[in-house]
């Protein structure tokens, strides 16, 4: 959802709200349906107060999980610029394999994971070109002390890379339950209702319309705001900006490497298919 959707949302919920005001304020009686406005104050407060604690709570599980995946996508693309870099230490026969599956592996991320994850069908399996590297690894046969040192090192970038990107992939679901969402949308519900028994015939259009508005606008935006945070990888949500700035240092950068390299996908990250 973008934010003129967001917006549009905010006024229509506004202007049906602040109608259904006027609407009954026509037939109620002055001073509003209440007798007694002290008690309904008190009640008021108790609904308010309820639903107000409830969404800071989430909204809170929901920043956090966002955050998560911000931070995992950073630390991921960071990790593949360090494992270009550890690569060019391996043994010269896997040094450009390495090089060139790294580079698969952050194209696949910019343009397959990320739309997968902003439609929700990312799923849970393991990146193609992670297993590709891992069996790459697999044929490394370390010598000298530095191609040692280097193959220890990958390893530890290695679980750093996939705990990055179970981070970064963790909230593409996002981590709101469905009962909880009926929960919220039931007691904005029931304030909707209450404000309602606050018309008063004897007020001015304009204040009970401004109450009423203001009320629907807190309430709308607020949990617009909270199903921005729950779908993080939405329209106006995170971009694979570190990884396409990575990508763009591995591709465009060839001072790193010490011979150049086969790519072996195409611009999407999707393996190339050898003829004969």
């Amino acid at each position: 959802m973008n934010l003129f959707w967001a917006a549009l949302i905010v006024v229509v919920v506004a202007v049906v709200a602040t109608t259904a005001m006027l609407l009954v304020r026509r037939r109620a009686p002055e001073g509003s349906y209440f007798e007694d406005g002290d008690r309904a104050a008190g009640v008021f407060g108790v609904l308010a107060t309820g639903f107000a604690v409830l969404l800071g709570f989430v909204v809170f599980l929901a920043f956090e999980s966002f955050d998560t995946s911000r931070s995992g996508a950073v630390t991921e693309a960071q990790v593949i610029a360090e494992e270009f870099e550890t690569a060019q230490l391996v043994p010269a026969a896997v040094r450009g394999r390495f090089s060139g599956e790294l580079v698969c592996y952050a194209r696949s991320v910019v343009h397959q994971e990320w739309p997968q994850m902003q439609s929700g069908t990312l799923g849970n399996g393991h990146n193609a070109w992670g297993i590709a590297m891992f069996r790459t690894l697999k044929t490394v046969e370390p010598r000298s002390a530095a191609e040692q040192a280097a193959y220890s090192k990958w390893l530890d970038q290695r679980t750093d890379r996939e705990s990055a990107r179970a981070d970064r992939t963790h909230g593409a679901e996002g981590v709101i339950p469905t009962p909880l969402w009926i929960v919220l949308f039931l007691s904005a519900g029931i304030i909707f209702v209450f404000m309602l028994f606050f018309a008063d015939s004897g007020e001015r259009a304009i204040v009970q319309a401004t109450m009423m508005g203001s009320v629907a606008v807190v309430i709308t935006s607020t949990l617009l705001l909270l199903w921005f945070l729950d779908h993080p990888f939405g329209p106006s949500g995170l971009r694979p900006t570190a990884m396409e700035r990575t990508l763009e240092q591995l591709t465009q950068e060839k001072g790193i490497a010490d011979e150049s390299f086969e790519v072996p996908c195409n611009a999407q990250g999707a393996p190339l298919t050898r003829s004969g």
